[in-house]
């Protein structure tokens, strides 16, 4: 070995040294958990899996989906949470157990040390669906009805706390009017409950099922919580257009990893999601069931679960929401 390639390899050898363990091993070695604190054959299971499996052929690992739902997405946050931040358990979730749950009581994970966020995926919008109960031909003839006669509206939600009742929150707030909450624990009672008429509204995450329901007549749409109208119901507008832009919520999901994910890794998964994100089958899958993919940097997903946060907190003090 000449003089220059003892220098040459002593310098690799030191700066590989210097860097940080993970770094220096290959991501992913193993197979990657991916927690989807939700049950399976939902919106969430559905996308968690499409994204795996392109995870998986790009990085050369499976990106097995585990299913751990239950207490509002918070059982399987909390798992994510414990497990070890080497990027071989991450979570796919929506934004409610870090961003909603927290100001509703004690958790056994602190979200803003215990998660690191790494990717927003997309985000579902809300829909405000009439019943066949509902007089009311759109939504301003809605809240006339609901200033008129108080408390003869009924509003169906997934459940106290939930993304809906905060929707419905806010409007009664602005509006000043006042209905009566139907809070849930199930999909599909609460959409049987709606097709027969035990309650004038439901507000619920788009879906190919909702969409069925809306082309058969069996529900009218009167507003959607969204960024923008949808494609697909392009005469319905956002709750924004309405006025009332505090109740214009949508659900955001995103992966997360355990907190102390070194940014080597957090940085790779990131780019493989945005690079999945961009391929036509799965911005069709996700656009044909009404949610619309995001992406973006770390950085921007976790400035935007902080101001999600805050402004979730400002209405749970403002109208005293409580968990069940």
């Amino acid at each position: 070995m000449t003089s220059l390639q003892r220098r040459v390899f002593l310098a690799a050898g030191a700066a590989a040294l210097a860097l940080p363990a993970a770094a220096q091993q290959p991501y992913p070695s193993k197979p990657v958990r991916i927690v989807v604190p939700y049950p399976p054959g939902g919106l969430a299971d559905a996308v968690a899996r499409a994204i795996g499996e392109k995870l998986a052929a790009q990085m050369g690992q499976p990106f097995v989906v585990d299913n751990k739902a239950g207490a509002s997405g918070t059982i399987g946050v909390d798992a994510v949470a414990k497990a070890a931040p080497d990027g071989h358990t991450i979570g796919f979730t929506a934004l409610s157990p870090l961003v909603l749950s927290p100001h509703l009581g004690k958790l056994p994970y602190e979200p803003e040390t215990q998660i690191a966020p790494v990717v927003s995926v997309m985000y579902s919008p809300v829909l405000l669906l009439a019943t066949p109960a509902l007089a009311a031909r759109d939504f301003r003839e809605l809240m006339v009805l609901a200033k008129d006669k108080p408390r003869t509206v009924r509003w169906a939600t997934s459940g106290a706390a939930s993304l809906g009742h905060l929707m419905l929150e806010q409007l009664q707030d602005q509006a000043r009017v006042e209905m009566v909450h139907i809070p849930y624990k199930g999909g599909g009672q609460q959409m049987t409950d709606a097709l027969s008429g035990q309650f004038e509204i439901l507000s619920t995450n788009a879906g190919p099922a909702v969409g069925e329901h809306i082309k058969a007549g069996k529900l009218r749409p009167l507003a959607v919580g969204a960024p923008k109208r949808l494609d697909s119901l392009p005469n319905v507008p956002t709750l924004a257009e309405l006025g009332y832009a505090r109740a214009n919520l949508s659900s955001q999901f995103g992966i997360v990893a355990p907190g102390g994910l070194p940014k080597a890794l957090a940085d790779k998964l990131n780019a493989q999601v945005n690079a999945i994100l961009q391929l036509p089958e799965i911005r069709s899958r996700l656009v044909a069931t009404d949610n619309v993919p995001t992406g973006g940097s770390a950085d921007a997903f976790a400035q935007q679960i902080a101001a999600e946060s805050q402004a979730n907190l400002r209405i749970i003090r403002a109208v005293g929401i409580k968990a069940e």
